[in-house]
């Protein structure tokens, strides 16, 4: 917002009652009539809020007084949760949180005509705090901070959040910012790293991914090289696009893992993979799709954006056959290995761009009597256009986008004959308002 704009805001704080939650977990109140979506605020709050900016149709404000608290506040377990933009529902008790997610995806459902669910899931849930293995931390070197920071954005803004800790990332980096940033803060290089990934396997096996945007040189690669020895973790460094990536200090470096199903399927991925940054609530999902799917031995499956083989391979265990199919050949050539890995013959795999408007594939023609849907938060519109359904006794969809949901849930009722058996959300990602939901469709003749 520029200078100018900034001037227009009103100086004083407005008091104000909250009506309701936003989708976005800001409170919403009227003044004069105008929306105006408060940051940390809570429904049924009296709150005195401070205007951030001005709208054509609403108004932004963040909370600056509680007057009246709701039941649901809570005292946030962060002390970066009023600056951090990684959380922004800190403030509010996790079983609210859960109960707006939920509320949130059923309101969208009914407005797309997907209609409401014959039944309602209990939501999964797991830890609050440590959970997230898998994160991109920025990384910017500020002299009026004292270097370098390492951390999510700043909420409303692009600066990262001066931070030493952070509650939902899960040890041993959760504890140990602080303590990072010194360390790579004295690198040479250190003004030239732009973002770090972090991904940690079920075993605690640590890997770091470091954005370079100049060379390294020898000293800095030996304190890296040090540094990593010293906690038992791996680094990579990535000077340009992701075929960039190399390890630094192991050849080869040892491959992340997690497993399934109590341990009887492990699965191998690299650090740049997607894989699910939740794994308490992910081995919940699988055990939940299996349950909805319910595959017999003699069940044909189709696995769309099917990635390293999360819900594939688990699948495989029940089933007849399992076709995955992936719009990464990178993902498709692990989750074939992982296959492999855990002795499973009855599966296998094709790449696809599954966004595209005409599809060439011969897994389109049908045959398959369970299909499950994963697909990222544009949804799988296209993709559900060209299927063929009749023979699909059972379709579970996974969803990171509650809105995409909806809409794709109308279009398997109105074009393709299915009714919303069951949805649900899952907590993959408590404090913040990400969304991860769940739904079952049924042929309307079942």
């Amino acid at each position: 917002m520029s200078r100018r704009r900034q001037a227009r805001l009103p100086a004083a704080a407005v008091t104000a009652h909250i009506e309701a939650l936003s989708h976005e977990g800001r409170g919403i109140a009227r003044i004069d009539g105008k929306a105006t979506f408060v940051a940390g605020a809570l429904p049924g709050e009296e709150v005195s809020f401070r205007y951030t900016g001005r709208r054509g149709r609403h108004d932004e404000a963040v909370v600056e007084v509680v007057h009246a608290a709701s039941p649901d506040r809570v005292e946030p377990p962060c002390g970066y949760a009023n600056v951090c933009g990684g959380c922004s529902l800190q403030h509010m008790s996790p079983a609210a949180q859960r109960a707006h997610k939920q509320a949130g995806l059923l309101e969208r459902l009914l407005h797309a005509g997907a209609g409401a669910p014959d039944t309602l899931l209990p939501p999964l849930i797991g830890p609050t705090e440590g959970y997230r293995h898998k994160a991109r931390l920025m990384m910017r070197w500020v002299d009026a901070k004292g270097g370098l920071l390492i951390g999510f954005s700043e909420r409303g803004g692009r600066k990262v959040t001066e931070m030493a800790s952070c509650r939902v990332l899960a040890e041993p980096l959760g504890s140990r910012i602080g303590w990072l940033r010194e360390r790579l803060g004295a690198l040479a290089i250190a003004r030239q790293l732009a973002q770090m990934e972090v991904a940690i396997g079920d075993d605690g096996n640590t890997q770091l991914v470091l954005r370079n945007l100049a060379p390294v040189g020898e000293a800095d690669l030996e304190r890296l090289t040090a540094l990593a020895s010293e906690q038992g973790w791996v680094i990579h460094l990535q000077p340009g696009g992701p075929d960039t990536v190399h390890c630094i200090t192991h050849s080869p470096a040892p491959p992340l893992g997690y497993g399934l199903l109590d341990g009887r399927l492990q699965l191998h991925f690299e650090p740049l993979d997607f894989t699910q940054i939740n794994p308490h609530i992910n081995r919940a999902m699988v055990a939940r799709v299996l349950e909805l799917l319910a595959p017999t031995p003699q069940s044909r499956l189709l696995d769309l954006f099917c990635g390293i083989g999360n819900f594939t391979l688990p699948l495989a265990t029940r089933a007849a056959h399992v076709h995955g199919v992936e719009g990464s050949a990178a993902l498709v050539a692990r989750a074939a290995a992982n296959a492999r890995r855990n002795g499973l013959g009855n599966v296998d795999f094709a790449v696809a761009d599954l966004a595209a408007t005409r599809i060439d594939a011969a897994w389109l023609a049908g045959g398959f009597d369970r299909i499950l849907i994963d697909p990222p938060r544009t949804g799988a519109a296209e993709l559900i256009g060209q299927l063929h359904l009749a023979d699909c006794e059972r379709l579970v969809y996974v969803s990171c986008d509650p809105a995409t949901l909806a809409r794709d849930a109308g279009l398997l009722r109105r074009q393709h004959g299915f009714r919303l058996a069951a949805a649900g959300i899952m907590d993959m990602f408590p404090h913040t308002t990400h969304v991860e939901s769940i739904a079952l469709f049924l042929p309307e003749v079942c």
